[in-house]
């Protein structure tokens, strides 16, 4: 396939040659004229190497690389990379004897596929596009899922429009078939879910792992759960045998699933109370009662320039909740924000700490389940960060 051309200055191949997907645009010497947004291109050094093949769009980061080869990409080059993905998930789900079976199949350049995210619900798919190249590839794509998951596949939703902040006109739908199950299973709970509707892709895969070390610190517990969404840390605690758990989520919707989702699991929301709230406002009223609480908020960071405010926004959280929890309280607290690397995060629960005036040891330092898998050579795929806390 003869694709456009995109030339980079010499010595900027190196990133490229170590693996990293991204290029900037100080990189590119010289360029086809009238590249489209989404236009697949050949990259090539200042010697007129070919490097691979990505997906061009204007702005800093002018070249997502997809493949360091030279080669056609078609459903065959889609098809070969899902199924590596899908291999992959099935080793990591293949132990244990607890049921899951929702999993992320694909994680953009953890997978390296970068601008694109695939989520399995029990055979339902949700894609998340994130760079218009991926738009323009969907038939590829699904047709490919179609050929690797086989029977296993139910439906595929397409859940791009948001994720892409108006780069698309494509609006969300089903690419295939439909979804008349909105119920899962994560290590034996059940979850109902809203693929359509609900935030990100439906339910937070990613803490997965954490849901479960929490159980761990929860027997006869008191816990709170901010940022709750669909309850997934609510019931978690509750299986491990919490004396009461409250959720909090500024969302009236999320709150009517996190309840829902107590109540299929067989506990109490009468007495697991729910809340409609602000859960800095709510952490300002509550007493000292609260022996596990975990923060789990959305990205306060959205990119570099937003950087300082969110640092300061976590750092008020953080220090809010350390002084509220209970003497020999356990905090989780959480930030998935791609801009706030693992230090800093470190740093600011550090400054909150200091402003609290409380004790604090670190027990955990986690992260996200290895269905998110971190790109070696791709470190800005590790997003998610958390430390466990004891205090004093």
């Amino acid at each position: 396939m003869n694709y456009p051309e995109v030339t980079l200055k010499k010595g900027k191949e190196i990133s490229i040659k170590r693996k990293h997907h991204w290029i900037f645009s100080g990189a590119i010497e010289k360029k086809t004229l009238d590249l489209e947004e989404g236009n697949l291109v050949k990259v090539l050094d200042h010697k007129k190497q070919v490097l691979g093949i990505g997906f061009y769009s204007p702005g800093s980061i002018m070249v997502r690389m997809i493949t360091f080869t030279d080669r056609d990409i078609s459903e065959d080059f889609w098809m070969e990379k899902i199924s590596v993905a899908y291999k992959l998930r099935k080793e990591i789900f293949s132990y244990g004897n607890k049921k899951t079976n929702a999993y992320r199949l694909v994680h953009g350049e953890g997978d390296r596929m970068p601008g694109l995210i695939i989520d399995n619900y029990n055979g339902n798919l949700v894609i998340q596009g994130h760079h218009p190249g991926i738009i323009k590839e969907l038939d590829n794509i699904s047709t490919a899922l179609k050929r690797v998951l086989g029977k296993e596949l139910k439906s595929i939703y397409n859940k791009s429009f948001s994720a892409m902040h108006g780069q698309t006109d494509q609006a969300d739908g089903w690419v295939f078939g439909e979804n008349p199950d909105n119920r899962i299973v994560e290590n034996d709970f059940q979850f109902e879910i809203n693929m359509e509707k609900g935030q990100k892709t439906g339910f937070f895969l990613d803490q997965r792992d954490n849901r479960n070390l929490l159980q761990t610190y929860c027997r006869g517990k008191v816990v709170l759960n901010t940022f709750c969404y669909s309850g997934g840390f609510s019931v978690y605690a509750m299986g491990a045998g919490a004396s009461r758990v409250t959720s909090v989520d500024i969302s009236s919707e999320a709150i009517a699933l996190c309840q829902r989702n107590l109540e299929i699991n067989g506990f109490d929301p009468i007495n697991n109370p729910s809340i409609t709230a602000d859960v800095l406002k709510y952490l300002q009223t509550i007493d000292d009662s609260y022996e596990v609480i975990i923060l789990d908020p959305p990205a306060f960071a959205k990119n570099r320039r937003s950087r300082h405010n969110a640092v300061q926004a976590y750092k008020r959280l953080n220090a809010l909740a350390l002084k509220k929890i209970k003497p020999g309280g356990i905090l989780f607290t959480f930030s998935c924000s791609q801009v706030i690397d693992r230090e800093l995060f470190h740093h600011t629960v550090t400054a909150a700490a200091l402003e609290s005036g409380r004790n604090t040891q670190i027990l955990h330092q986690v992260s996200q389940g290895a269905d998110h898998p971190v790109n070696v050579f791709h470190q800005e795929t590790s997003y998610l960060k958390g430390l466990v806390l004891y205090v004093d």
